[in-house]
């Protein structure tokens, strides 16, 4: 019977397992390709166009901006100045303070001379109740609308609130804690106007701002973070943003645009019935149902990716922040698949059905359960002594230069094309850090990838967690004054009572 289990055991391992890392290796290789191919056609295309020709064109869609907020009192103030500032001629921007306990509200009441207003605001996707909104008394912020409303125990619920307060067809979603470059609406507007066919949700590259400068809103200087979580994080980042999302746009069949800054057709989105307040990947699942309403209405539409650096975010420093948001990220992905799962090889849905879902089921979901069960079985052979090291030791060299080529290939490749960094120490920090990530870092994400999906499987209950903000660099002043005029006019009208 021992006999019996070993053989199986080495027919998975030895045939299967190697069949599925050659996939996974020839996959990433694809993406690659893809990835070059696509940006180098973006920027050939680009290259003699003016967008600054958008801004006094009366033709360019109005684009409504949505930011929601819960315990954003370190960075609110600055955040929405950014927003404020971006160029575009038609846009507004929607804050939505969704419940929060610290003084985020009284710190843009004070800042921005916010006054209760009878806005016509239409509920057609059902959210927790509206309290109040407010519009400013200073013609310089008219362009801004602020809503207070009961906490939805998500960023789902607060943006589909900002949906239904949007004025124009098309809305940019974001996360306030978010610094967005001063041409984001220009850039990301382009396909929804180029495009033949309709395009229902652009993305665009986000990087990690911890580390960089920021003043008043304004990003003055990159620079590579300097804490290990952050500094692996951009690593990441930059892989999954240029290498994976442009290949998948390449062949129309990007699963994800990121929460942190997506651009969506507001009609397609609540026909979709906006985003789900109980998924814990919100963002993917709502290109998803969006993607699927498309295929069955047999519409022709489009997703686009923009490989341009537009957004920078701040991620989590320590393991505990880290580890609830992977987890949660996991657990996202395995429900919206869950969910879905009638799509995965249903020719109905295209290549987005018979090509991207089974990649994502397979190489994203899967990956870290078979890496994982691949370690215990090459603990096995070492228990047992039937381990031959001369091959295992070939084989992990190959997989870890593998790996490391990719990344590298990222970033150079990033540098070439966008040159974010102000110096070649920088890059090469970057890269050097690419050859400890596989030690270092993945140990992590995959620990938190399985946690993820044991939450899954076992219906564990898991909380959303809240990230606390520190501040960018160059800006901590600013919200200390701030922070403290809130407090001294409170205790004013404490005073006055």
């Amino acid at each position: 019977m021992e006999i019996h289990f070993q053989y199986y055991l080495h027919l998975i391992y030895d045939r299967l397992i190697f069949f599925y890392s050659v996939l996974i290796m020839l996959s990433y290789l694809t993406l690659l390709v893809l990835s070059i191919f696509e940006i180098k056609k973006y920027l050939k295309r680009n290259s003699y166009i003016d967008h600054k020709l958008l801004l006094s064109s009366p033709y360019a869609p109005g684009i409504s901006v949505i930011a929601p907020a819960y315990n954003e009192a370190a960075t609110i103030d600055y955040n929405v100045h950014s927003l404020l500032s971006l160029d575009y001629p038609c846009f507004e921007v929607i804050i939505i303070n969704d419940g929060s306990t610290d003084d985020t509200l009284e710190i843009l009441i004070d800042k921005y001379q916010l006054k209760p207003t009878a806005f016509a605001y239409y509920e057609q996707i059902i959210t927790q109740p509206v309290k109040q909104l407010f519009k400013s008394s200073n013609p310089v912020y008219s362009r801004l609308l602020v809503i207070d409303k009961e906490n939805g125990g998500s960023k789902a619920d607060a943006s589909n609130a900002g949906i239904n307060a949007a004025l124009y067809p098309i809305f940019l979603c974001t996360d306030v804690d978010c610094i967005l470059r001063r041409d984001t609406l220009l850039k990301m507007v382009k396909p929804f106007i180029e495009e033949k066919v309709k395009v229902i949700a652009a993305g665009a590259v986000i990087r990690i701002v911890n580390s960089c400068e920021v003043e008043s809103g304004v990003l003055t200087k990159v620079k590579i973070p300097a804490k290990f979580l952050p500094l692996f994080q951009e690593l990441e980042y930059v892989r999954a943003f240029l290498v994976g999302r442009m290949a998948w746009s390449k062949v129309n069949a990007l699963l994800l645009v990121s929460g942190g800054l997506g651009m969506f057709d507001k009609k397609t989105v609540i026909a979709a019935g906006g985003y789900d307040h109980a998924s814990f990947g919100e963002d993917m699942e709502l290109v998803t149902r969006m993607r699927g309403y498309m295929e069955r209405q047999k519409t022709p539409y489009a997703v686009r990716y923009i490989p341009e650096s537009l957004c920078w975010t701040e991620v989590p420093d320590n393991i505990r922040v880290f580890g609830s948001q992977r987890t949660r990220w996991t657990k996202g992905l395995a429900q919206n698949l869950w969910i879905h799962k009638k799509m995965i090889f249903n020719p109905r849905y295209g290549r987005f059905g018979m090509i991207a879902l089974p990649y994502w089921l397979l190489f994203e979901w899967f990956a870290p359960i078979i890496e994982f069960t691949g370690i215990l079985y090459y603990i096995y052979l070492i228990l047992t002594h039937s381990i031959n090291w001369d091959f295992a030791i070939i084989l992990l060299a190959f997989v870890y230069t593998f790996s490391v080529m990719i990344t590298v290939t990222a970033v150079l490749w990033d540098e070439i094309t966008q040159k974010q960094y102000t110096s070649k120490t920088e890059v090469m920090k970057l890269c050097t850090a690419a050859f400890f990530e596989p030690f270092l870092y993945h140990p992590l994400a995959l620990f938190f990838s399985l946690r993820g999906n044991y939450f899954f499987f076992t219906g564990k209950k898991l909380h959303w967690g809240n990230m606390i903000r520190t501040g960018f660099a160059g800006s901590k002043n600013l919200i200390k004054a701030t922070v403290s005029k809130v407090k001294i006019r409170r205790k004013k009208q404490h005073e006055k009572r």
